[in-house]
């Protein structure tokens, strides 16, 4: 039996926001996003690039982990990207 890897990943929009979301296949997750059949939100607000990806076990704790960044502040979330979280959280 195969065992999925499931990711957390925060897009940078074009107008500077970001979109958090969870996949299995992100490489077809971000085309998705980039065609703008990814999520209303980014169909909205287009995509620049892909800014973070986090690798978890299961779908279960990557839920856990995308609800919990989504409830960030943005200055946190630009230190988890930048890789600075850990000093402070």
């Amino acid at each position: 039996m195969r065992k999925w890897k499931w990711f957390v990943y925060i897009l940078e929009c074009l107008d500077g926001t970001y979109y958090t979301g969870i996949t299995w296949k992100p490489e077809i997750r971000f085309e998705q996003h980039l065609s703008k059949f990814g999520s209303k939100y980014t169909a909205k607000h287009g995509v620049r690039k892909l800014a973070y990806l986090e690798e978890h076990e299961d779908l279960e704790t990557a839920r856990k982990r995308e609800i919990q960044i989504k409830d960030w502040s943005r200055k946190k979330k630009e230190k988890l990207i930048k890789g600075d979280w850990k000093k402070e959280w």
